[in-house]
């Protein structure tokens, strides 16, 4: 190999590094509208190096995330595996509003119906499943009430979402008291 050639691999490298960075800083400001020109101009890239990098904003937006899928999955699964389900569901809701306070474009990302990356489309379905299991767990313990489904949950996640952006200058207490508020919704009478 040539050094030139090193040269030319170690430029690509280092430009889909920076695509990706600014993918993911403007996405966790501003959430999934931030368009690619956008990003491009961030990363000190033209256009056609992004979409050379990156042949469809699903590819970026599946890079962009993929340590927030990582993260959003170990939280799920720790949780899910707890045998007191309430004290897992506990855990799970503190630890996805803090995710979700850090990258708001994760989130909108997973909330999404429609056009998402097929990689989000997976996540989201298992990390579902798992937490309608958890619910339901929950309800045969009599932790939560029997009406409670796991789309109340995610209900209450995307409510925290809005909490944690209108909340920012109290930060964690803000999101802390909006968890612990959730979650005597969803608690069965004792």
């Amino acid at each position: 190999m040539t050094d030139a050639s090193s040269q030319l691999r170690a430029d690509a490298r280092e430009n889909r590094d920076r695509i990706v960075a600014a993918a993911r800083a403007l996405f966790a400001e501003r959430g999934l509208s931030v368009g690619t020109t956008e990003i491009a101009r961030r990363a000190g890239v033209g256009s056609a190096t992004l979409y050379r990098r990156f042949p469809t904003r699903e590819a970026l937006v599946d890079e962009a995330f993929a340590s927030e899928m990582r993260a959003c999955r170990r939280i799920v699964l720790r949780g899910s595996s707890d045998p007191d389900a309430w004290r897992g569901l506990r855990a799970i809701m503190r630890e996805l509003v803090t995710l979700s306070a850090r990258n708001r474009g994760f989130v909108e990302a997973l909330q999404a119906s429609a056009m998402l990356p097929s990689g989000l489309i997976e996540h989201r379905r298992e990390l579902l499943l798992l937490l309608d299991d958890l619910v339901r767990r929950a309800r045969v313990d009599g932790e939560v009430r029997p009406d409670i489904a796991v789309d109340d949950l995610v209900l209450l996640l995307r409510a925290g979402r809005g909490v944690t952006d209108g909340l920012r200058s109290r930060g964690r207490p803000a999101a802390d008291r909006f968890v612990d508020l959730a979650l005597s919704a969803l608690r069965a009478s004792r």
